[in-house]
């Protein structure tokens, strides 16, 4: 809202004035405080442009939910995550009063007033109702609130509103993240195809939309995507998922489908007569004579019912279905746990059906006992037939359901005692509890040893080995693993979490919905193409598509993994499919945090969401992809690392360093090749087809969404630029702006108007003699004072020159202010300095993949790169060396001429 718009709000609310401050310091204050995931949330921020702002969430199932119906729900006019806290006073389970300040999740002004809310799961609350029964209370009708909260409120005249997952449908919501792209955009679709699309479904109310393209063949799923945005076309978005397109069914408005779904309604037979008898399973209550009778067993011949009293009967199993069909028997659609006595239920349940088919023939002859069917029981002898008849009225009267006396007991058979002293066993069980399963990690030998130890002292006999060590064995693998080793190892033993109820999907609905980036070090050695030396390990950075598990960019570097590696992983993205993800799933690591990265997410949209730290699962889809990348692909190179994880094994012959043969360039040549084009095609095995046809047929299905290209071109690369922290810079006339110590020029500032103004900049981290000022509405190119020295030098040499100044000038007690001459300079003199010479090596070998990635002539377009001039997969020592031959001669890569350059953090 606009300042006017708030006002005239507030006058609607009639607030006094001490509220109008409360709220408006809120809506001028950033978040409080910086949200983070715990041990099972994914946190993030979400690019609201309701807001036009992020918005902070710790939850990626409530929170953010959340948030998508506050982002298109009308009457919110604004929400605020993480507004200032105030302090909340309340008394714990034990009658103790608690005071502390709370941050609740979110500030929303709506239509009808305003106030603070807090999300969390029923699960949850009752967890902390339980703890906190002062703080969280659950009403008569179902609903959360919190009185402490409420008090605060009340003060302003504003609510407190505890709010639950069970107020999001997970249907609808699931929906409206589908539609989002679609959200707010202007149709370019051709009339003939909306009137084609219109008259179809007016003539066929309710048709689906896989019958619909089936019909139309100037259609795509696309279109009709358009048409729900813009609501030409009515879908009920709480009931089915519209990709499922054999159940989204399509009206051409809320009061056909009204009309219709109601006539359905009325002339629709109850649930339970539609019931086929294959619906019928044991334990199934039903309603018969307005009686309730448990379905026992329904046998082929016979079906067995328990009645809520009294003695079981048997039907003829054709006799009961012509029943059950008739409606005479129906299932009882009011299904409680008081219908039968629950000991019966569990004695049932416990039951295998050999048993149960024992226990039906037992009932039999009992029930002819009774009726003095002889020649049913003839053949059974007197004392089985008496304790037949015994045990199944003791079980009548003690359960009120004589049936379940007449289940086998094999079970029970045996002594089912421990034979084991009881104080050897206690004492056992102490020592694994408090001995065994403790960070010190002692041998299990050495625990036994002491158990017989301790026996001897107390005079009792120890159990066996054999004994100690199936206790062992018996004991939670996962509890046990935890006590020992702690959170992280216990990790690969922790149960998945099922979902058991209906959520959105974990990897999205559709291509680049999701999309995980990573880095890893590559298990491979490397050499430099110039001088052969080796230069180590490189970097890999991946970004995979969850839904297709698609490889969609690949960025191979020395550098440490930095918000470089992350611009060029993204960079790689747009220019292979002109697309950017609307969810990007990062772990903590601090370049996934910087100012640069956050900027390009929110500007194009993207939900960054950071997974929880030592949880690995998490991310298992991409973690899992990089160690397929190892043993596909860097497995089969000289060179790969394999051989030094055994160091005590290692010799000459096997050291990787010595076998390695490979460069950054030709390595990620190949990469690329395996990546984009080996991997692509073969059949992955969660999904049962490759990830090219599933990412082709995913589009194809849930939206092309043309409307979201992004064009690779100067804009999308300038905003991929980094800029410094403060974001601008002064134009100091005759010098020009200042970036990263050095002074950049462009015939722009000459202008009176520019001149002492401060200008947004941006730099290019991997050439540092330009710089880019925004002014008079457009970028301009600006030059280094020093252009000769620093062009082609990336950030990282700078930055390394810039602390070896600073040491040196420790050193020797000289002055450490730092501008572009000293930068200059130092770069210019230092000839054989190690680190700095690493550095330069590793830069001119990374230049060959950025070329190679970002090259101009790809702008625009999606491709593969070009392999008809790499070498083959193992390039052999002879080419190697004479490949060395011929370039280090060359003038440009003179050693001598080279700038000493060390590792910067």
């Amino acid at each position: 809202m606009k300042n006017l718009e708030f006002e005239h709000w507030c006058r609607q609310q009639q607030l006094t004035s001490l509220t109008i401050d409360l709220i408006t310091a809120i809506r001028s204050s950033p978040p409080s405080r910086r949200v983070q995931g715990r041990t099972k949330n994914v946190s993030g921020v979400y690019p609201s442009r309701k807001m036009g702002q992020t918005i902070q969430f710790e939850s990626h199932t409530v929170e953010l939910w959340a948030i998508y119906h506050m982002e298109h729900d009308p009457n919110v006019l604004e929400f605020y995550d993480q507004p200032p806290p105030f302090k909340i006073q309340y008394k714990n389970k034990t009658g103790r009063n608690i005071g502390h300040y709370h941050t609740p999740d979110f500030f929303v002004l709506r239509n009808d007033g305003a106030s603070w809310e807090e999300w969390k799961t029923v699960r949850e609350l009752e967890k902390l109702a339980e703890k906190y029964p002062g703080r969280y209370q659950k009403t008569l009708n179902g609903c959360w609130r919190c009185p402490p909260g409420e008090a605060h409120a009340s003060q302003f005249g504003l609510k407190y509103c505890v709010r639950t997952d069970a107020e999001l449908n997970p249907i609808f919501t699931q929906n409206l993240m589908f539609l989002e792209d679609y959200l707010g955009f202007k149709s370019n679709l051709a009339t003939n195809i909306t009137d084609s699309v219109l008259d179809y479904v007016q003539l066929n109310p309710g048709i689906t939309i896989a019958a619909l393209l089936q019909e139309l063949d100037n259609i795509c799923a696309n279109d009709i995507y358009v048409m729900i945005s813009l609501e030409l076309l009515y879908v009920d978005l709480y009931a089915v998922p519209l990709v499922e397109h054999y159940r989204t069914r399509l009206w051409v408005s809320q009061q056909i489908h009204d009309a219709y779904t109601g006539a359905s309604e009325l002339s629709q037979t109850s649930y339970n007569e539609s019931l086929s008898s294959t619906t019928l399973l044991p334990h199934t209550v039903l309603i018969w004579d307005s009686s309730l009778w448990t379905l026992v067993n329904n046998g082929e011949t016979t079906t067995t019912l328990l009645p809520e009293s009294g003695f079981p009967i048997q039907l003829p199993t054709e006799f009961f279905l012509q029943l059950f069909d008739s409606g005479a028997i129906k299932i009882h659609s009011g299904v409680t746990d008081a219908t039968i006595n629950e000991t019966v239920r569990t004695l049932i349940d416990a039951a295998s059906p050999a048993n149960l088919k024992e226990a039906n023939r037992k009932f039999n002859i009992v029930q002819a006992y009774f009726q003095r069917h002889i020649d049913i029981y003839k053949d059974i002898t007197p004392r089985t037939l008496r304790r037949w008849v015994q045990q199944f009225r003791e079980a009548e009267a003690r359960y009120g359901c004589g049936y379940v006396g007449l289940l086998p007991r094999t079970n029970k058979q045996g002594n089912r005692q421990q034979k084991a002293p009881t104080d050897s066993s206690e004492l056992l069980d102490k020592f694994i509890r408090e001995h065994f399963e403790t960070p010190r990690q002692s041998p299990a030998a050495s625990i036994y040893r002491a158990y017989a130890r301790a026996c001897t002292t107390l005079n009792i006999q120890p159990l066996s080995n054999r004994t100690f060590y199936q206790r062992l064995k018996r004991r939670p693998i996962h509890e046990q693993t935890l006590n020992r080793k702690g959170a992280k190892a216990a990790y690969a033993t922790s149960p998945f979490v099922w979902e058991l109820t209906l959520n959105t999907r974990p990897h999205g609905n559709r291509p680049h919905e999701i999309v995980h980036i990573d880095h890893t070090e590559l298990d491979i050695e490397l050499r430099s193409q110039a001088t052969g030396r080796l230069l180590g390990r490189p970097w890999l950075t991946l970004l995979t598509d969850a839904y297709s598990r698609r490889i969609l960019a690949v960025y191979l570097t020395f550098d440490a993994p930095s918000y470089r590696s992350c611009m060029m992983g993204l960079r790689i993205l747009v220019q292979r499919f002109g697309r950017f993800p609307s969810n990007i799933v990062v772990d903590g690591g601090k370049e996934f945090h910087s100012i640069y990265f956050d900027t390009l997410l929110a500007r194009y949209h993207c939900t960054k969401k950071t997974r929880p730290g030592g949880k690995p699962r998490f991310g298992s889809v991409i973690e899992r992809l990089f160690g397929t990348t190892n043993t596909e692909f860097i497995y089969n190179l000289l060179g790969n690392t394999q051989a030094s994880k055994e160091p005590r094994q290692l010799t000459k012959t096997v050291d990787p360093k010595q076998l390695a043969v490979w460069n950054l360039g030709d390595l990620y040549s190949h990469l690329t090749q395996w990546a984009y084009s080996i991997y692509d095609s073969n059949r992955h095995d969660s999904l049962n087809a490759s990830p090219y046809i599933v990412y082709t047929e995913g589009l194809s299905i849930t939206g092309e969404r043309l409307h979201r290209r992004i064009a690779y071109n100067e804009d999308f690369l300038m905003a991929t630029r980094p800029s410094t922290p403060k974001g601008k810079a002064k134009v100091q006339p005759g010098h020009g702006i200042k970036v990263n110590y050095i002074y950049y020029w462009s015939d722009a500032f000459r202008n009176p108007n520019v001149e002492k103004t401060e200008v947004p900049v941006r730099y290019d981290p991997f050439d540092m003699g330009v710089a880019y000022a925004y002014v008079e509405k457009r970028w301009v190119r600006c030059i280094s004072q020093y252009y000769s020295t620093f062009v082609g030098r990336t950030e990282k040499e700078v930055l390394l020159a810039a602390q070896e100044i600073r040491l040196y000038s420790k050193r020797n007690a000289t002055s450490t202010n730092l501008n572009a001459k000293r930068l200059a300079d130092f770069i210019a003199s230092v000839i054989e300095h190690e680190a700095l010479l690493m550095q330069r090596l590793r830069d001119l070998e990374n230049k060959v993949v950025i070329e190679n990635c970002c090259h101009p002539t790809l702008i625009g377009t999606q491709l593969n790169p070009d392999f008809s001039h790499t070498r083959t997969v193992e390039p052999t020592i002879d080419v190697l060396v004479s490949s060395e031959a011929s370039t280090v001669n060359a003038s440009v890569l003179d050693i001598t001429q080279l700038p000493i350059l060390e590792e910067y953090c």
